[in-house]
């Protein structure tokens, strides 16, 4: 069947997404979390001003193994509904690709028409961090990019801040109060950058540190924005704008505040940078000799 056929022709058919994922990097339960805020699950053959069985929701899967997590999630979800859900839990029967114009739409028409908020979708999951590439970080292997694909990954605040060198509102990050111990990475590229032992609460509004964690982790660039002379901080490896470095931190660590904004910054907590691959830097979190 065309596009054409699903949408105007009623064959039954179902408008679907096949989506491909890595089970080490995020869950099919994580998967159906995203789904869900981005759809109304109660609506019967239809979501937003579309019509009809096609566009009714459903998760078709291609393992039988997979129906029970699919059952279980739904059932879960119905707890906060007074309505019945309605999203199909079924096995997959065909799948037919639409046509190459269709493919990646919202990419070829940034300004399409799109019945959900599909900004819900790049919003980490409560208590879970966005995904990454890899674990653990190697620089001779990482490649940035391309910007389609980062704006993709990143939330829009990640993007304007990493990629066109914005600045977060003071305050408005909770990095900024956040002193558990971990590490901080380079949201894009998962570099290791800043560690909780070199952080302090300077009382700035932004996340504040003494020194990064290896110095050739990040480069410093004159910045002579808004009629000021600043000294910007950026990540080495894919080129984040960061924040900037001040020569007012503590004396007793070198003098130096890197003033850096929450949003181009993932933290990973210590007792989650084995898992992460991150576990040979718990010496600079933990304070031993490094």
């Amino acid at each position: 069947p065309s596009y054409e056929d699903v949408v105007r022709r009623n064959t039954g058919h179902a408008e679907t997404v096949r989506v491909v994922y890595d089970a080490d990097k995020l869950s099919l339960n994580d998967i159906l979390q995203y789904y869900f805020r981005v759809i109304d699950p109660t609506s019967l053959n239809k979501q937003g001003n579309d019509r009809g069985t096609q566009y009714r929701t459903g998760v078709y899967y291609t393992n039988p193994a997979e129906q029970a997590v699919i059952a279980a999630a739904l059932k879960q979800e119905q707890q906060k509904y007074a309505q019945p859900l309605v999203v199909e839990n079924l096995p997959l029967k065909h799948f037919y690709e639409a046509e190459e114009y269709h493919q990646d739409y919202l990419v070829k028409n940034p300004n399409g028409y799109c019945h959900i908020d599909i900004r819900k979708a790049d919003e980490p999951l409560p208590g879970k961090a966005a995904p990454q590439n890899g674990k653990g970080f190697d620089a001779a292997a990482y490649r940035k990019p391309n910007d389609a694909e980062l704006k993709k990954r990143l939330t829009a605040e990640q993007y304007r801040i990493t990629q066109q060198n914005g600045t977060e509102y003071a305050f408005s990050h909770e990095y900024h109060h956040l002193f558990a111990p971990g590490i901080y990475v380079d949201v894009v590229s998962g570099e290791p950058l800043f560690s909780s032992a070199d952080k302090y609460d300077l009382g700035c509004g932004w996340p504040s540190f003494t020194r990064p964690i290896s110095a050739s982790s990040v480069t410093e660039h004159n910045d002579f924005s808004y009629n000021m002379r600043r000294t910007e901080v950026r990540s080495a490896a894919a080129d984040s704008h960061l924040g900037h470095v001040f020569p007012d931190g503590p004396p007793a660590k070198g003098g130096l505040r890197y003033c850096i904004n929450g949003a181009s910054l993932r933290f990973i907590p210590l007792d989650k940078m084995d898992e992460e691959g991150y576990g040979r830097l718990k010496a600079a979190v933990t304070g031993q000799t490094r």
